[in-house]
């Protein structure tokens, strides 16, 4: 690190480098800089990002006059400016974009971009006890009234999705306890072409639901699974959950439509270990690879398992804990389909339509609604009008879908 960092030196005027910036004993960038160079700072009361570095690199070749007297030595060197980032990506990202762009430009004479702020109440109560400025990544939303709504995505430092899925900033000062609902607050956008989404929905991944959104005009969807979709419907935040799973009504919303799909275990072609169901499972040694626990399909699993272990007179658990990879969760509604098909796991929680556009086998454990449901202040708004509308179009645009049935939407 030492070698490569001097020669960024030599080279550049300011060395930028990302990682190794706190304190621990496997943490040595800040070493570098205080045997190679001066370390004049070493963490920021900021979050995320407090680990950061600022100071200046030695370069190689830059040695003192020889003709200056030894205490002026240090003085004449020749050095290069250094700003060490955190290691994960959002505090990377944001330590960048609040110091390290504005001093770039600054000495480099150019001008600060075009910025826009957007004014608007917090959707959810925010906690904040860390004493120190917290830069909160935030999404925007339109309520009912056509009022901005501010609503947080913080996933945590090592989440690149908290940015991707954000259209600016709040700061919350370092004295701050609590930002309650309804608070208003400056959002400081990303960039002045950002626009909030014209529909927002969370809630549970669907190949279906990606053919209707595909149809629509800005949405922003955030596949989070039923519970958190459920969840953050009752908070206020989206204008629509999609809740896969049988489920009662939830409070203050609108059932728009629904529609049925078929899961079950996702198998290698020709189903080679001769999988039937659930109890295959639990009874040979089969590597599976099941979905998130805020997933509707992993409800319907857990389901499953609990019915097998009342048959059996056992305790649920055991029946889990007999599964080789019950716990071993994925993300994205295609991965545990791929991970058999890349050879990974012997099985995986799914749907047919997935299995049949992989060319993998299916067992079929039953069918699963999927309903829309929209916040019954939201329902005026013209978005939630245009969803309304091309659910009429669904069954049209997804005859090619294996194992889906439209008969209500």
């Amino acid at each position: 690190m030492e070698r490569t960092l001097r020669q960024a030196a030599d080279e550049c005027d300011l060395v930028l480098s990302s990682g190794s910036t706190s304190a621990s004993a496997v943490d040595v960038i800040y070493r570098v800089i205080e045997d190679r160079g001066e370390l004049l700072l070493h963490g920021a009361a900021v979050k995320p990002g407090k680990p950061m570095l600022v100071g200046r690199l030695d370069q190689p070749d830059g040695d003192a006059d020889a003709d200056a007297p030894a205490s002026d030595a240090a003085d004449t060197a020749a050095q290069s400016a250094y700003i060490g980032l955190p290691g994960y990506p959002v505090s990377a990202m944001t330590i960048f974009r609040v110091f390290v762009a504005p001093a770039i430009r600054a000495a480099a004479g150019r001008s600060e971009p075009a910025t826009a702020t957007v004014e608007g109440r917090m959707a959810t109560q925010q906690r904040h006890d860390e004493g120190r400025l917290r830069l909160l990544s935030v999404g925007l939303v339109a309520d009912g009234d056509g009022d901005t709504l501010v609503y947080p995505v913080d996933k945590g430092s090592g989440a690149t999705t908290s940015l991707a899925e954000a259209d600016g900033v709040v700061a919350i000062d370092a004295d701050t306890d609590y930002l309650d609902a309804g608070d208003p607050v400056t959002v400081k956008l990303f960039s002045p072409d950002v626009e909030p989404p014209e529909l927002l929905g969370i809630g549970e991944a669907d190949p279906a639901l990606s053919e209707l959104l595909d149809s629509l005009t800005a949405p922003r969807y955030l596949p989070l699974g039923s519970r958190e979709g459920l969840r953050r419907l009752r908070n206020g935040v989206p204008d629509i959950a999609v809740v896969a799973g049988p489920t009662d009504e939830p409070d203050d919303a609108v059932a728009l439509g629904d529609w049925s799909r078929e899961w079950g275990l996702v198998v290698p072609a020709g189903n080679p270990d001769d999988v039937t169901g659930v109890a295959d499972l639990v009874d040979r040694d089969l590597r599976f690879v099941n979905r998130e626990t805020t997933s509707g399909l992993r409800t319907s699993l857990s389901n499953r398992v609990a019915a097998l272990a009342d048959e059996r007179g056992v305790d649920r658990h055991d029946l889990v804990g007999a599964i080789d990879g019950f716990e071993r969760t994925v993300k994205g509604v295609e991965s545990p389909a791929r991970r058999v098909a890349d050879g990974r796991c012997a099985v995986g929680l799914g749907l047919r339509a997935t299995a049949d556009r992989l060319d993998l086998d299916f067992v079929s454990l039953g069918t699963q609604p999927v309903t829309i449901y929209a916040a019954a202040d939201r329902t005026a708004k013209e978005s939630v009008n245009q969803l309304r509308s091309a659910l009429e179009t669904l069954p049209g645009r997804c005859d090619s879908l294996s194992g889906y049935t439209f008969e209500s939407a």
